[in-house]
């Protein structure tokens, strides 16, 4: 008989983003029941959007999991009678947590955001939003099949440990050695000071030595001399290392982000990327400055606590008794730092998003006079930001007002017991001296460790919001097999393909679509807006993947393949293609490391747009702004049709190439192409009868299925949709 043995406790995992609420809390639900899944994979089986998750995307990811779920509304006490915990509720209309345990009184609940809270039950019936103590729940139990599942591989993570990060230090090991031994001799030279201290007063003014204190006199400037010497070549060696260590990691951050699929920035916003550029900086900073200056700081908390219990066993006891409720006080504050700091990354990733926003849509706001709308909307944000920086800076004063007290009073009662041991004679005035030196100097080592603790912790937020990306499965993983491709193989052949959006809500855009694209021949795609036409172009670049049916490129599945040389063979103009802001010249040639003279003047005069770029004063070496601000939209796509080109591909793939062209440019670029297309397979996606008429076969689509297929003049014999699309065009030129 199936038996689950059941954890003693739920493990809490916190979102890393606000719409990461539901898959957090099936990942808690599901490592409960022992089954480990990486957040990442989770979202995927939820196919999270930028507007989060739903109970069907929770309850479709729950059943993939081997977990038996149902969403249903319960009464609170059936909830309660019905022991089914733990549970997935709806939060506050727009959020989700796990219920714990629930009492007629009271309930329990692990939020994604806060973690584990106590609530009472009104409070919990009025986030539940119970309408007659009624709420949503979704009720998960293991399958059979769970012990199983258990039994087989779990997920593979690449996260990036702290370990993994010290690597990046081994590359200046030598350097860091360097560091190291700087910092004990620095340790060193300042720990001579307070029996520096304590001979001036013992021996020089007690005695009346005036050689003693010409020496201690020297003595404190060596020391100071050689500590300064120290702590300058100390500055240069950390100042190398950090700008190499720091290059070292956002190169390995870059590549990774490079190799992921489209959809991972199409389900996020930009914002959300550049904070995680940021979090480098935190990691680079703990990695050097931070570190290094720990392990100095450890060093002279063990000597100078070794001089002070030799002084004082008494003393040392009371400064150690009070470091240590120090360090706990600072450490209660340790979870509300976590929380703020989740909520500081989720507005300033807004805030980045929004200012993008007003600058690449500065246009749209001046024509539409929406410049105070938008307006309000950033400052909103600011607010919401501003909000977070004072509850931060609150939580930071309590933290502060409480360590000052306690430092204070250890000081004061310090004072106080030397001053009695002076005057008992049980220590020397000197010593007193020296001791006072001693507790000074282990402030700042003492503080140096709880910075270094609280840099852990945020070093730690940054690496789980990196690890999110880490985890994230590369566009072609290194694992894969490729099959090494040079040329057309031979026709495209898309069978039974299936695919839909991220977001359960979304409906399938293609359910069953089968069609051949011919080798070497002119394939038109037509339809209404919304038929799939520009979905199925990105197919077959491998922009996305299918949900379901195959594509093959000759006999080779296009999954098979090496995605960097089929995207080789491929000349493409999308809709949304992008101008970098760089010269015309390689704006055309992107891609390639080194410029073709003849073939870029080619590609030029095909797209027809020489007489823009050589009347300019640089000619193709002239600068385009970013997002070919300063052109037209004409020749933004004339510029793309000359990158097509300019690759000499085997297949071109042509999304309403020419639709912000005039009819004699369109006409224009289409006779220059006629001759480029000759052996070479096109799909060309438009609308205008003048670019469609001539192709080899036309596909009329309408939302993801072909109406039907055949040539121009059959088309229009035939008098079907083909017929009444190109009627209605030809109405709107009349």
């Amino acid at each position: 008989m199936f038996k689950l043995n059941y954890r003693p406790s739920i493990p809490i995992y916190r979102q890393l983003e606000t719409k990461d609420c539901g898959p957090t809390c099936l990942r808690m639900v599901l490592s409960y029941y022992g089954k480990s899944y990486t957040l990442n994979t989770i979202r995927q089986a939820c196919r999270v959007n930028r507007d989060g998750s739903t109970f069907l995307g929770l309850k479709v990811a729950a059943e993939k999991f081997g977990m038996n779920a149902i969403c249903v509304k319960l009464h609170y006490n059936d909830l309660f009678n019905a022991d089914i915990w733990p549970a997935i509720i709806h939060w506050k209309t727009n959020h989700f947590v796990v219920l714990k345990k629930l009492t007629n009184d009271e309930a329990v609940i692990i939020d994604p955001a806060q973690g584990k809270v106590k609530i009472s039950r009104s409070e919990f019936l009025e986030h539940w939003n119970a309408v007659e103590e009624k709420g949503y729940a979704l009720i998960l139990e293991p399958d059979a099949d769970l012990e199983q599942l258990n039994q087989e591989e779990q997920e593979a993570q690449t996260n990036v440990s702290f370990w993994k990060l010290l690597g990046y230090l081994k590359k200046h090991k030598s350097l860091i050695l360097q560091l190291l031994i700087g910092l004990v001799a620095s340790s060193i030279l300042e720990l001579s000071l307070p029996f520096l201290s304590k001979l001036l007063i013992d021996k020089g003014i007690k005695l009346k030595e005036v050689n003693v204190i010409y020496l201690v006199l020297i003595g404190q400037v060596v020391v100071f001399a050689s500590k300064s010497f120290i702590e300058f070549v100390r500055s240069w060696i950390l100042l190398f290392v950090s700008v190499r260590v720091n290059l070292n990691i956002l190169v390995s951050f870059f590549i990774k982000l490079l190799n992921l699929p489209l959809s991972f920035f199409e389900t996020r916003k930009q914002g959300d990327v550049m904070q995680r550029v940021n979090d480098h900086t935190r990691i680079e900073n703990f990695l050097t400055s931070n570190t290094l200056t720990t392990v100095f700081s450890c060093f002279n908390i063990c000597v100078l606590s070794i001089i002070l219990f030799h002084f004082s066993s008494l003393l040392f006891l009371i400064f150690a008794g009070s470091s240590i409720l120090y360090v706990g006080w600072v450490f209660l504050f340790f979870n509300k730092r976590r929380q703020i700091d989740q909520k500081r990354f989720e507005v300033n990733s807004s805030v980045q998003s929004k200012i993008v926003q007003l600058i690449e849509g500065f246009q749209d706001i001046k024509i539409s006079n929406s410049a105070d709308q938008k307006r309000w909307e950033w400052e909103s944000l600011i607010v919401k930001e501003f909000k977070v920086r004072v509850k931060g800076l609150t939580y930071n004063q309590y933290q502060q007002a409480g360590s000052l007290i306690i430092t204070e009073m250890r000081n004061i009662g310090i004072t106080f017991v030397a001053a009695f041991m002076t005057l008992r004679g049980e220590i020397s005035l000197g010593s007193l001296f020296a001791i006072q030196f001693i507790v000074g100097q282990l402030i700042a080592p003492i503080e140096s460790l709880i910075f270094f603790l609280q840099s852990y912790q945020d070093t730690k937020m940054s690496l789980e919001r990196l690890n999110e990306i880490h985890d994230i499965q590369d566009e072609q993983p290194e694992t894969a097999t490729k099959v090494k491709i040079d040329q057309l193989i031979g026709d495209i052949s898309i069978q039974n393909l299936q695919f839909s959006y991220p977001g359960f809500e979304n409906k399938a855009v293609f359910n069953g679509l089968s069609l051949v694209i011919p080798k070497g021949k002119i394939t038109a795609i037509v339809g209404l807006s919304g038929s799939g036409k520009t979905t199925l172009l990105k197919l077959l670049l491998k922009l996305y993947d299918p949900t379901g049916g195959i594509i093959h490129i000759g006999k080779e599945k296009l999954n098979d393949l090496d995605v960097g040389q089929w995207r080789n063979l491929c000349g493409t103009v999308l809709q949304d293609g992008f101008i970098f802001s760089d010269t015309i010249a390689k704006n055309i040639a992107l891609g390639f490391e080194e410029i073709n003279e003849e073939r870029l003047h080619d590609a030029i005069k095909m797209a027809n747009i020489g007489d823009f770029v050589y009347n300019l004063p640089k000619g193709i070496e002239t600068e385009i702004g970013i997002g070919a601000n300063g052109i037209s939209q004409g020749q933004r796509q004339r510029l793309l049709i000359a990158r097509a080109v300019y690759k000499n591909p085997e297949l071109l793939l042509f999304d309403e190439a020419t639709n912000a062209l005039d009819s004699n440019n369109e006409q224009t670029i289409m006779n220059n192409l006629r001759d480029f297309f000759d052996n070479r397979t096109v799909v060309i996606v438009a609308h205008r009868l003048s670019t469609i008429k001539n192709a080899d076969q036309i596909f009329v689509m309408e939302y993801g299925k072909i109406l039907e297929s055949g040539n121009h003049d059959t088309l229009m014999n035939n008098k079907g949709p083909y017929f009444n699309l190109i009627n209605n065009q030809l109405e709107k030129i009349k």
